[in-house]
């Protein structure tokens, strides 16, 4: 009678778990996904980061205030803001460039490019600065490894 009394006091707790246990679970499903790789520095100022272990792949933008984040691989060609130049603004096109623009005028400012924030090696952009009513640009093509850009004044 003994034995049988612990039996069905294991059989019950049993039941209770298992019930708990499958009015707990639910049916999730991750119909696709990929991990991709890829990496980049992002640096303002003294603060620099750098690197990536796993990103979702292209979407976005998302927005929110001053900042936005936009899915796919870091992208290796950014701009470096300057205390007192003009904002420096970067933007994708259609067929795979970038658009580098300032406000125009900007007397007496230059843009200059270097390929690791690491160094004080930055010389003069080899493009050709073309102007609008509202922007100064360049047109630039995606680098082959990193690329930065600045604006250098007086």
């Amino acid at each position: 009678m003994k034995k049988r009394l612990w039996k069905d006091v294991f059989l019950t707790l049993l039941g209770i778990w298992v019930g708990t246990v499958a009015a707990r679970a639910q049916n999730y499903s991750i119909d696709w996904y990929k991990i991709s790789g890829g990496g980049g520095t992002s640096a303002s100022g003294a603060y620099s980061v750098s690197g990536t272990i796993g990103q979702h792949d292209a979407g976005g933008p998302l927005t929110g205030g001053n900042y936005s984040l936009t899915g796919g691989f870091w992208s290796l060609l950014t701009v470096v803001q300057t205390t007192g130049a003009p904002t420096l603004k970067l933007s994708l096109t259609a067929t795979n460039t970038a658009i580098i623009y300032w406000p125009y005028p900007s007397t007496g400012f230059t843009l200059q490019q270097n390929g690791s924030l690491g160094t004080k090696n930055w010389v003069a952009a080899p493009q050709t600065v073309n102007h609008d009513a509202v922007n100064n640009f360049v047109i630039v093509n995606p680098p082959l490894g990193a690329q930065f850009y600045r604006l250098s004044g007086p």
